[in-house]
């Protein structure tokens, strides 16, 4: 047992070591937007399709990002966004979010659509979008 755990020690500091550390997302929309701060779970409704009052901007399927905004934020997995998204454009309730490959596409999006809501890495920030929350 005791060499077990001498093996196993230094190989789970290593696995934690080599995990990649997840970055801080914010949600963001255009400047000019009046909106100045929301919940992370207000911000979701607007990701699945609860309201209209904002555009969702997506960022790719597949992507890391992706994938950890709708576990902490969406409190869902991928798989569950796509199909809800697919039985709102099946029911034709509304049309699914724009995807985009990175977060300067995302951040160039907003930028240019008042009514616009996506989801970025912090350290991606700049003066082009308004954060209205912060996801740790």
């Amino acid at each position: 047992m005791k060499r077990l755990l001498q093996r196993a020690v230094p190989m789970l500091v290593l696995a934690a070591l080599a995990a990649p550390a997840s970055a801080e997302l914010v949600i963001i929309v255009n400047p000019q937007n009046p909106a100045s701060r929301m919940f992370p779970s207000q911000a979701a409704q607007f990701f699945l399709g609860g309201s209209v009052l904002f555009t969702p901007v997506e960022q790719a399927e597949g992507t890391a990002i992706r994938a950890e905004f709708c576990q902490k934020v969406l409190e869902k997995s991928p798989a569950q966004v796509e199909a809800i998204w697919s039985k709102i454009v099946f029911t034709a309730k509304g049309k699914a979010p724009k995807e985009y490959k990175t977060s300067a596409e995302v951040k160039k999006a907003v930028s240019a659509n008042l009514n616009a809501i996506g989801y970025i890495e912090k350290a991606a920030l700049d003066d082009s979008v308004k954060v209205v929350a912060t996801v740790p």
